[in-house]
């Protein structure tokens, strides 16, 4: 049984849970408050909902630092990406103690974010941020977070389906300021992603080898992989060197402006699109486009793969777009295989009379 006591001119209430001994202030000079603090205490025992002092005292800024600690300590390259989450996780739980954030709290949250125009997958990404700092709250020794609320997960929009054909590919070139020009011919041609291309020095370049070598360090999968560099984009990694050994010697990026590492402009790509008429692609359609035209040249997916460096297949089929003139062309090739099984006894007397055509033209020309 718990017990109320003075200290000084405060009371203090003593209880216990599974044998252990809990004591804490009543924060009142009244009995009557100590008794009622006393009897609610003993009720979430039996409830079992009391989840003990310190965890009481758990901030949801204290779980904060140790998720941004977490990224560090596993150097995930998606830190910047949680960090934007975090910053709209403040607007709401800075402060806010970890018991009080509910599965309400959350939907609360949920609404205000969708009130102000982001989309589920947004909301879904900021969501596992906050997820995620609950699961390493419950895993410290001793606990930060007991009883983690339910989150909901918004289901998402279908994935974008956004490529650049090869006519829209050449428009945007013309429209894109000079320096951006050799970024688009390497996203383009070969689907890395925007900050593999942008961090890409001249350490990792062969241009005697006409090959692209990135680490294990330099991916997002952690897997390392070779590129190699053939027609318009060796031309243009080539220009590039000529130009740094001419008048940046000391650049150690591919590419440049100026002799210092390019930092992408959406502005600057969202003019460029608008004047190509290309508004609302975005950089990362390149990389399902880059997909597209290694599977339409016949290179096979695990090339293909390998080449873009997805770790998954089911994710590599999501780049690989599927358009109507895909479909169009499927479709004759399943009728002209038809039309093969129907007549037999013709295809192989057009097949006779081509070998025979061609045995005369033959003899023909051996003649003369």
């Amino acid at each position: 049984m718990g017990m109320i006591y003075l200290r000084g001119h405060t009371w203090w209430i003593k209880y216990y849970r599974d044998g252990k001994c809990y004591r804490e202030s009543a924060k009142s000079f009244k009995k009557t408050e100590a008794e009622k603090r006393l009897k609610s205490r003993e009720g979430s025992i039996v409830d079992k909902t009391f989840q003990g002092l310190r965890v009481e005292k758990i901030t949801f800024d204290d779980l904060k630092k140790d998720l941004i600690s977490d990224y560090k300590l596993n150097k995930k390259r998606s830190l910047d990406r949680a960090e934007l989450s975090l910053k709209h996780l403040d607007d709401v739980f800075k402060g806010v103690k970890v018991i009080n954030i509910t599965s309400n709290y959350v939907d609360n949250y949920i609404l205000k974010r969708k009130g102000e125009g982001a989309s589920n997958g947004t909301v879904n990404r900021e969501l596992s941020a906050l997820r995620r700092m609950l699961t390493l709250g419950g895993r410290c020794s001793p606990k930060k977070v007991v009883n983690p609320p339910f989150i909901r997960k918004l289901e998402e929009a279908d994935p974008r389906e956004v490529y650049f054909e090869h006519d829209e590919y050449e428009k945007l070139k013309d429209a894109l300021p000079y320096y951006l020009r050799p970024v688009l011919i390497m996203g383009f041609n070969t689907g890395m992603r925007k900050q593999e291309i942008l961090k890409l020095t001249w350490d990792q370049v062969n241009i005697f080898e006409k090959k692209i070598t990135l680490g294990a360090k330099d991916t997002k999968n952690k897997k390392s992989r070779i590129i190699y560099l053939t027609g318009e984009l060796f031309d243009a990694i080539k220009s590039h060197l000529i130009l740094r050994e001419r008048e940046y010697p000391e650049c150690q990026y591919v590419f440049f402006r100026q002799g210092q590492q390019i930092k992408y402009s959406r502005d600057a790509w969202n003019t460029a699109c608008k004047k190509a008429g290309l508004s609302g692609k975005v950089f990362h359609d390149l990389r399902r486009s880059g997909c597209r035209n290694l599977i339409r040249a016949g290179v096979s997916e695990t090339v293909a793969m390998r080449i873009s460096g997805h770790k998954t297949r089911s994710i590599f089929q999501r780049y690989n777009i599927t358009n109507e003139d895909d479909l169009k062309e499927a479709a004759h090739r399943l009728d002209t295989l038809f039309e093969a099984k129907k007549n037999p006894q013709e295809n192989a007397m057009g097949t006779k009379k081509a070998q025979i055509q061609k045995v005369t033209v033959e003899g023909l020309g051996s003649t003369k």
